[in-house]
């Protein structure tokens, strides 16, 4: 086993977990974390759910303790950036103008939040969503209640961040560009599903809308102005229209860039010893021959496990299906599945109206994503979905829609 340095380009869960893996591996040589965050590597689904809405602390955050780095002698360097590579000197320049020198390189540079240019954004009371100090400082304006609160944004992140606002007792309006909230994600009848869910709970949609114009006084935001000239008034205005790769590092380097950096099914990118996993990173996954690019927490968990174990020259393939979940009022929410290889409407078992089911979607009679909605825990579904979709066998709509055929009793 090699015993040469490994530095890892990026503070958050993909990276934390492959130091955590190299070490647990019994890897013995140096190991450099490059964290452009002042705090150490943190989870962020509690940050739009239990610790947006106070029903966690600041213990639900941490991908370890923070001691854990110092006792297993890896290197966390806090507010550190990485502003340049050399793949051919096998060297890392920081933001100080130091150099490090790498064996294995991993990027797991993450995502930022897509941006939007509209005049007033830079107001006070206008936020993204995405670190933190982001969660913390919207959880401050929402916690008190009665405030007109504008999400800007129609994706998992938006509809997150409205139920906590409403929660909250905040009078929420929710714009984005889809006729139907998260459509895009799930289609249009279970998109309307979640939207029913926070009409009933007093949220206002705006659907088709974009915001042209944030309006303030004195330097706080007032309103805004939607494209069609309706003044929205606003004592908070929360931007989230979906993130970005961070490729900068890795594109200037000639890395292969196609919606985040490409990689091989072992997180390998295209360069000697450069290695991608996370939100940057666009891996090809074995089950359908095509790249994806993940931004949901399970990718990064098991991105860094896989990354950590290809820089050690182990077998390591990113052969898991895709796992997220949602938590909005008194919905909970899991999805397991291939988004890209969905089309046409689901096959539904259980009743929407109940807020009870589970949603399949099919191609070619095989089962390609699924979804369950406050479906009993104790019946483990996304264990008996994954195991359907990975099967690749072929099941009828019918079947499918028989509740009384337990899903682990279906063909796979």
């Amino acid at each position: 086993m090699a015993t040469e340095g490994i530095v890892i380009v990026g503070g958050g869960l993909a990276g934390a977990t492959a130091a955590k893996t190299l070490r647990a591996e019994g890897f013995a040589g140096s190991v450099t974390v490059l964290a452009a965050e002042p705090h150490p590597p943190y989870l962020r689904p509690p940050l739009s759910k239990d610790y947006l809405l106070g029903t966690s602390g600041e213990e639900a955050l941490p991908v370890a303790p923070e001691d854990w780095y110092g006792a297993n002698d890896v290197d966390l360097r806090l507010g550190s950036r990485a502003v340049a590579m050399d793949p051919a000197a096998r060297a890392v320049t920081l933001d100080d103008g130091s150099e490090l020198h790498y064996a294995s390189l991993l990027l797991a540079t993450g995502a930022q939040p897509r941006s939007v240019p509209l005049p007033g954004s830079g107001l006070e009371g206008v936020s993204t969503f995405r670190t933190v100090e982001d969660s913390r400082r919207v959880r401050r304006a929402l916690a008190g209640g009665g405030r007109n609160v504008v999400m800007v944004g129609s994706g998992w992140i938006g509809m997150e961040l409205a139920a906590a606002a409403s929660i909250y007792g905040n009078t929420v309006t929710l714009m984005g560009l889809e006729e139907v909230p998260l459509a895009a994600a799930i289609g249009p009848d279970l998109g309307g599903f979640f939207r029913s869910l926070h009409e009933a709970h007093g949220v206002r949609f705006l659907l088709p809308a974009s915001a042209a114009e944030i309006t303030g006084s004195s330097g706080r935001v007032t309103g805004v102005r939607t494209s069609t000239g309706e003044l929205l008034p606003a004592d908070l205005v929360v931007i989230a229209v979906g993130v970005v790769p961070e490729v900068g590092l890795a594109e200037a380097a000639g890395l292969g860039i196609r919606n985040g950096i490409l990689t091989d099914a072992s997180l390998r990118t295209g360069t000697q010893g450069v290695f991608a996993a996370g939100d940057a990173a666009n891996a090809l996954h074995p089950f359908t021959g095509e790249h994806h690019r993940s931004e949901h927490w399970s990718n990064a968990l098991n991105g860094g496990k896989v990354a950590a174990r290809s820089m050690l020259g182990l077998e390591a393939r990113l052969d898991v299906i895709p796992y997220s979940y949602t938590d909005q009022y008194d919905v909970s929410m899991e999805y397991s599945g291939f988004s890209s290889l969905v089309s046409g409407p689901p096959v539904i078992r259980g009743s929407l109206q109940d807020k009870q089911f589970v949603a399949f979607w099919q191609r070619e009679g095989r089962v390609v994503a699924g979804m369950n909605v406050n479906w009993p825990r104790s019946a483990k579904p996304q264990k008996a979905i994954k195991a359907l979709i990975a099967s690749r066998a072929g099941v009828s709509p019918g079947l499918l829609m028989d509740s009384s055929v337990p899903l682990e009793e279906l063909p796979a």
